[in-house]
């Protein structure tokens, strides 16, 4: 039976979109890039100067790769003008812009995506989420209709029997501090669809607290609570259940104690965190524990598909966001 990242792989290898790496100073990039290339998950481009190259990509094969040094490109111009159109209203001089493009590859990279010379990007190996969301942000915007841009992990459990067989989204454990109710239904709505898109399995969404159904109260249990019945008025359509401890959320016999009645309870393949503390701290717990693969953080809510990486990760996670942002795109 092919596992999760398989499947992904190969619905990547089917759509075959442009995904840019910004971060040719590291060597997790090029080896991720040759991996992904002799796949066929993408056509990658790797952004790096000559020095770069020579210095990370030593002994490897990357004659499948396109590599673009944003320094002597041809397109740099035309980015440049690009950005400075995007961003003069915020007093951005064209010297600004181009010193931006020539120092941050993550503008550069998004500058592509935004002129259809790439179809994603994925960074984050050695920078902060805020340096990779940053000029998404500014460059290729948000989705419309979308309220929030949210992050969530895509966590892969061996010999789990809860979730979609060990299969859940974790949200928002990348991005968002401490969402308001209005925030968190949209985290809890955003990840249902992430999970129907990257699954292809029914979403049964569970917003988590340390008080199942009123075993106890605290502002932050009302917070969850106000969350899930904005959400449950927002999308009528999704299985949605608020106010769940971890093992009411996943573990049947559990959620039928707990939660009697409830759809989601003992059942949930998407779980929503309270706020980013608990995100994070739960996605790493699982990830080291379980041995999980830990996917992400994969951004919701960008006009097109920018990823971020944990600075932890391996060259073979990078390949799978790689697969993930191609199927992103591909559904666009």
């Amino acid at each position: 039976m092919a596992s999760f990242i398989d499947n992904i792989k190969a619905r990547a290898k089917a759509c075959k979109k442009t995904i840019v790496l910004p971060e040719g100073m590291d060597r997790r990039t090029w080896e991720a890039a040759v991996a992904a290339s002799k796949e066929e998950i993408a056509d990658v481009i790797v952004l790096a100067t000559d020095e770069m190259a020579s210095e990370n990509a030593d002994g490897l094969d990357i004659a499948g790769i396109r590599v673009i040094n944003p320094l002597t490109d041809d397109k740099l111009p035309e980015y440049v003008n690009g950005l400075y159109e995007l961003r003069k209203a915020k007093g951005m001089t064209e010297e600004e812009a181009e010193k931006l493009l020539t120092t941050d590859f993550m503008y550069y990279a998004c500058m592509m995506v935004k002129s259809g010379d790439a179809d994603g990007v994925v960074s984050g190996a050695c920078h902060s989420t805020a340096n990779t969301l940053r000029p998404s942000l500014q460059i290729i915007k948000t989705k419309p209709g979308t309220k929030l841009v949210s992050a969530f992990f895509l966590m892969v459990v061996p010999d789990c029997e809860y979730g979609e067989n060990g299969i859940f989204v974790f949200g928002d454990s990348g991005l968002e501090q401490n969402p308001d109710p209005e925030k968190l239904a949209a985290i809890a709505i955003s990840s249902a669809e992430s999970f129907k898109l990257l699954v292809e399995k029914e979403p049964k969404v569970a917003l988590m607290s340390h008080s199942t159904k009123g075993s106890a109260k605290h502002p932050d249990v009302d917070k969850v609570i106000e969350a899930g019945k904005i959400a449950k008025e927002l999308r009528p359509d999704l299985l949605i259940d608020d106010e769940l401890q971890a093992d009411a959320a996943m573990v049947p016999s559990v959620g039928k104690s707990k939660a009697p009645g409830s759809k989601v309870a003992g059942l949930a393949n998407v779980l929503i965190f309270p706020d980013l503390d608990a995100g994070n701290i739960g996605y790493k717990l699982v990830q080291r524990l379980a041995k999980a693969e830990a996917y992400g953080p994969i951004c919701q809510g960008i006009a097109k598909p920018v990823n971020d990486l944990s600075r932890g990760c391996s060259a073979e996670d990078i390949v799978g966001v790689i697969a993930i942002t191609a199927v992103q795109a591909g559904a666009q």
